[in-house]
């Protein structure tokens, strides 16, 4: 496949064979149709063009591929061990107290209680106690509401993910 991209990072990800590029977007978003419909559109021109791809697969999946992809997210204040995509979105959490950890514990298994999954948030950038009164706000809302929220989310952390994979495939090849 030739790309047309003149982003080194993009041009990288567009010429990948379908299974390397499909692995690289499971780190970025665990919904399989997520990644499958990415990697149909390529090649893209712009990091724009792709973002725009992602946000309309994530418009399209179905419940169940959002259940997917909101089962690669570890709950907020407990990011998975040896994961540093997950330790680096949720370092607000990092060096809060100990009351707000328990608190946010607390609260995440309610949301998991009621919602039946994660408590799901684009973290990058939030502190501790943003993210505590998000999902104390959030919990109220009905379940179809919370369950557009979360599409939002993911779009927004995926997003954050593709951008750090062109980067980071930019700098692979400097």
């Amino acid at each position: 496949m030739t790309s047309r991209s003149s982003t080194p990072g993009l041009a990288r990800f567009n010429s990948l064979e379908e299974h390397a590029a499909a692995a690289a977007l499971h780190e970025a978003c665990a919904s399989a149709e997520w990644g499958h419909r990415l990697i149909a559109g390529r090649p893209y021109d712009t990091v724009e063009e792709l973002f725009a791809a992602s946000d309309a697969a994530m418009a399209e999946l179905t419940e169940g591929d959002l259940t997917e992809a909101m089962a690669g997210h570890p709950p907020i204040g407990r990011p998975k061990p040896g994961d540093p995509t997950s330790a680096r979105e949720q370092r607000g959490m990092a060096g809060t107290s100990d009351q707000l950890k328990a608190e946010m514990l607390e609260l995440n298994l309610a949301y998991q209680e009621k919602f039946g999954h994660v408590f799901l948030i684009c973290a990058t950038g939030r502190t501790g106690e943003q993210m505590r009164d998000a999902v104390r706000e959030r919990i109220g809302n009905a379940p179809e509401r919370e369950r557009e929220i979360v599409r939002t989310e993911l779009g927004k952390i995926n997003r954050i993910r593709l951008a750090r994979l062109v980067e980071v495939e930019e700098e692979a090849r400097s």
